[in-house]
C-alpha cells in the first residue's frame, strides 16, 4: 500500500511562504517548494493527502491554553533548550492561534490530529529544529535563519549535506535523487543575498518535517510526544538516553551572564518578529 509522508515549514500568516515536501513510502522526495496561502498550500499536498497519509507540520496545532506555553513546550523545552532548539509560546491570547493556522488546515484536508489514532489520514505537530539535533548528532542547532550572509549559507548547505546522507539511514530518505532538491541546493549555492536564503530555507525545512513523519511511521519506539491531544503535542526524534538537558553553570558567573544577555537579546528579536506578524495578520 502507498503512503505518502508530507511536510509543511508553515508560515503564521497568508502572506508569509510556507515550505512544502513529500516523501512517498520508500523514502523518494517527490516534491519540494513552496506555497503561500491556505488554498496554494492544499493545492499542493493534493496529490499526496488524498490517500493514507501522514502531514507533518511545523505550527503549532492544539492549542487551548489562554496564555503562556503549552505544557507541551514546557517539557519539550526541559530537555531541547541547551541545543538552542526551544520552542516558543503558543496560547490563543495571540489571534494567531486563535485558531491555529495549521488545524484549519488539516481540518479542511479532513486529518486526525490525534497523534494516538490509527486513522489512515492523520496531521501531527513537528519542530524540524530539535529533530536534526537527533538526526545528526548535532551539539547545537545549525544557524541558517540568524547570523551574517556568509555563515548562514554555510549552515544551510551543511544541513542539505546532512540530509542527503539519509540516503543511508533507517528509515532511507532519497533526496539527491529528486531534480527539484538537486535545484534547490544550487539556488543555496549560488545564492548571493540573504533573501535568497530565506526563500529556499523553508523548502528544507518542510523536507526534515516530512522526514520526522516517515521516522516516526517506521520507528515508533524512537519517538517521543510531548504533550497531549487536549492540551497540544510536538512529536521528535528521542534524544538518546543518558543526554544531558542543562548545563550547571556557577551562580553569577561571567559565561552564565553573558549566555542570560544573549537568550534575552534572542527573546526580544523573537517578540518582535513576533508583532510584525501579528500586525499582518490584523491588516
Amino acid at each position: 500500500m502507498r503512503m505518502y509522508f508530507v511536510g509543511l515549514d508553515l508560515a503564521w500568516g497568508e502572506k508569509k511562504q510556507t515550505g512544502v515536501a513529500a516523501i512517498d513510502s520508500d523514502g523518494r522526495l517527490l516534491h519540494v517548494g513552496i506555497a503561500e496561502d491556505d488554498a496554494s498550500i492544499i493545492d499542493a499536498v493534493a496529490p499526496f493527502t488524498g490517500e493514507d497519509c501522514l502531514v507533518a507540520i511545523d505550527a503549532p496545532l492544539i492549542v487551548n491554553n489562554p496564555t503562556g506555553y503549552r505544557a507541551a513546550e514546557t517539557a519539550f523545552n526541559r530537555d531541547f533548550q541547551k541545543f538552542d532548539a526551544g520552542a516558543y509560546p503558543a496560547n490563543t491570547t495571540n489571534p494567531l492561534f486563535n485558531p491555529p493556522r495549521a488545524a484549519v488546515l488539516a481540518a479542511t484536508l479532513g486529518l486526525d490530529m490525534d497523534p494516538g489514532s490509527n486513522a489512515n489520514r492523520r496531521a501531527i505537530e513537528v519542530y524540524p529544529h530539535p529533530a536534526t539535533v537527533v538526526l545528526f548528532n548535532l551539539e547545537k542547532t545549525l544557524k541558517y535563519k540568524k547570523g551574517s550572509f556568509d555563515e548562514r549559507q554555510r549552515e544551510l548547505l551543511k544541513l542539505m549535506t546532512l540530509i542527503e546522507g539519509l540516503d543511508n539511514a533507517t528509515p532511507r530518505l532519497r533526496a539527491n535523487r529528486s531534480v527539484a532538491w538537486v535545484e534547490l541546493r544550487r539556488r543555496v549555492g549560488a545564492a548571493t543575498k540573504p533573501s535568497q536564503l530565506d526563500r529556499d530555507e523553508d523548502p528544507v525545512d518542510a523536507v526534515i518535517a516530512a522526514y520526522v513523519a516517515l521516522y516516526w511511521y517506521h520507528r515508533p519506539e524512537d519517538v517521543t510526544i510531548y504533550g497531549d491531544y487536549e492540551t497540544g503535542y510536538i512529536v521528535t526524534p528521542t534524544l538518546p538516553a543518558g543526554t544531558p538537558t542543562t548545563v550547571p553553570e556557577r551562580k553569577g558567573s561571567r559565561s552564565s551572564l553573558e549566555n542570560r544577555l544573549i537568550r534575552a537579546m534572542e527573546l526580544l528579536e523573537d517578540a518582535q518578529r513576533e508583532l510584525t506578524a501579528i500586525r499582518e495578520a490584523l491588516r
